[in-house]
């Protein structure tokens, strides 16, 4: 496309380009943007050296104008979009990207990657977040997708209420709380369950916590308070009928004179299981396997499509895909989210070509997040997550009390244009 459109000249054309969802995954009632900050750490150092230069020629990928335009790439354009952390709903512009269109279609398969992969894992984790109501959740998916996918996942996980997490790159990159648990290998490498809990507790003091189920769980509790005592931090439950054995665990604790002993759960985890977990006296959710790959949706189904350019004559013109199964609309967007008088949302306004009519309540949802090619400051790294995190408490405090419905439904607020 670049190099056909560099041959026509129309490459250097002012253009916008618009990445969004037609629709959410299959009854879901809305989704949370994930990724916009690694998106722009990525953003500032993409470049093609001469490694990338040199197999694109000796493969005949492009022709020497395109290696030519390549070698001296600079996005120099502007982002705006959601903030990271924020609810989305069908059609809403996620991010616009203002620049050329040599400079915009360069980016398309690096946006969308992202954007897709870190959206899925941090609307499926603000949906655990709702289910497990105010007890804590630990992201320990690390073992179930790609090595840079888990610190992405860790991240868009935390950014949508997750507490912490069992990956320490994550933790290294955006100062995100990183704790640990034993497996059951550990217990088995030692000669009795007693030998291993002992090691434990003198390695890392009375506080840890302790894998219970490798053997007999009741066993397992009374030989963990023997040796930690009242100041044994936790217990984790990884198998069973977590709901029945969460309840006697508890009451075994506590008859040990044990109250303060907090019972971690994990085994394949999910929102509707966190759910069924409400009734059990359970202090803290350790999710793996569901959060990384999106619960079963493991892409946002973001498009990218061109909604403006400029003409011959310099003029701005909208442009939109006109096939009947994948309608896009044409036009710059501007967006807002309307709130009655208690403050809570009830529409999506999308403006096209305009800002639309604020009744004085009303929250714009555009952030500009790269001006002329430099990334504005506050959006990436540590800084970055914690940001997130707070957009996301506040916009789902913001959204009607649907949004906390597991079942299966419509968006939970609709998607309305104005135009010109």
């Amino acid at each position: 496309m670049l190099q056909a459109a560099l041959h026509s000249g129309a490459a250097h054309r002012k253009s916008v380009f618009e990445a969004f969802a037609r629709r959410l995954p299959d009854g879901r009632r809305y989704g949370i943007v994930g990724g916009t900050g690694r998106l722009l750490e990525g953003l500032a150092n993409f470049r093609f050296g001469e490694a990338e230069l040199e197999f694109l020629s000796s493969t005949k990928v492009v022709n020497k104008q395109t290696l030519d335009f390549l070698s001296d790439f600079r996005f120099s354009g502007d982002i705006w979009g959601y903030a990271e952390g924020e609810a989305y709903f069908p059609n809403s512009p996620i991010l616009i990207v203002e620049s050329t269109f040599a400079e915009a279609c360069i980016l398309e398969t690096y946006i969308l990657s992202v954007l897709n992969h870190d959206s899925a894992i941090a609307s499926a984790a603000s949906r655990m977040i709702s289910a497990a109501r105010n007890r804590p959740c630990i992201e320990m998916g690390s073992r179930r997708t790609h090595e840079e996918s888990a610190v992405a996942a860790a991240r868009a996980a935390v950014i949508a209420g997750f507490g912490s997490t069992s990956n320490l790159e994550a933790g290294i990159r955006y100062g995100i709380r990183t704790v640990g648990t034993a497996a059951h290998s550990f217990t088995l490498l030692h000669d009795t369950e007693r030998d291993a809990f002992a090691a434990q507790i003198a390695s890392l003091g009375e506080g840890t916590s302790l894998l219970v189920d490798t053997y007999d769980v009741e066993t397992a509790v009374r030989t963990a308070v023997e040796l930690a005592g009242d100041k044994l931090g936790a217990v984790r439950l990884d198998s069973g009928d977590l709901v029945t054995q969460a309840q006697w665990v508890r009451q075994l604790l506590d008859s040990l004179g044990n109250e303060n002993t907090k019972i971690v759960v994990t085994s394949d985890l999910d929102e509707f299981a966190i759910a069924a977990l409400q009734s059990a006296p359970v202090d803290a959710y350790g999710v793996g396997t569901s959060l990384v790959t999106g619960s079963g949706a493991p892409t946002a189904s973001m498009v990218y499509k061109l909604v403006s350019r400029q003409d011959d004559a310099g003029t701005f013109v909208s442009v939109a895909k006109a096939a009947k199964n994948k309608v896009s609309v044409g036009g710059r967007k501007y967006a807002l989210r309307r709130l009655n008088e208690r403050g809570v949302a009830t529409h999506e306004i999308v403006g096209i070509g305009q800002r639309p009519d604020n009744d004085g309540n009303d929250r714009p949802l555009l952030q500009h997040f790269v001006k002329n090619g430099a990334v504005v400051p506050g959006w990436t790294g540590p800084e970055g997550v914690e940001r997130a995190r707070r957009r996301h408490a506040e916009s789902m405090r913001e959204l009607p009390a649907v949004v906390n419905r597991l079942q299966r439904g419509e968006a939970a607020i609709p998607t309305i244009y104005e135009e010109d």
